[in-house]
């Protein structure tokens, strides 16, 4: 099942705060590589999601005829 884009832009808004969190010059040193780690985790999902999505898109571009005998 694809993912929903309300997934997705759900992960790029905690990214972008985790990102914040890191430019803090008073973070911990472990909570800054728990931060990172999480960080790493989102934007490895967040390609493959892309990913997925430019195979799809990819496909439909390239076999016209096939993805309209998949939608009957």
């Amino acid at each position: 099942m694809p993912a929903k884009q309300g997934d997705f832009d759900k992960k790029m808004q905690r990214l972008q705060k985790i990102v914040q969190e890191l430019e803090k010059k008073e973070l911990p040193l472990e909570k800054g590589v728990q931060l990172f780690k999480e960080g790493m985790e989102i934007t490895r999902s967040c390609r493959e999601q892309l990913e997925k999505a430019r195979h799809e898109i990819n496909m439909l571009t390239e076999n016209p005829e096939d993805s309209k005998r998949n939608d009957e």
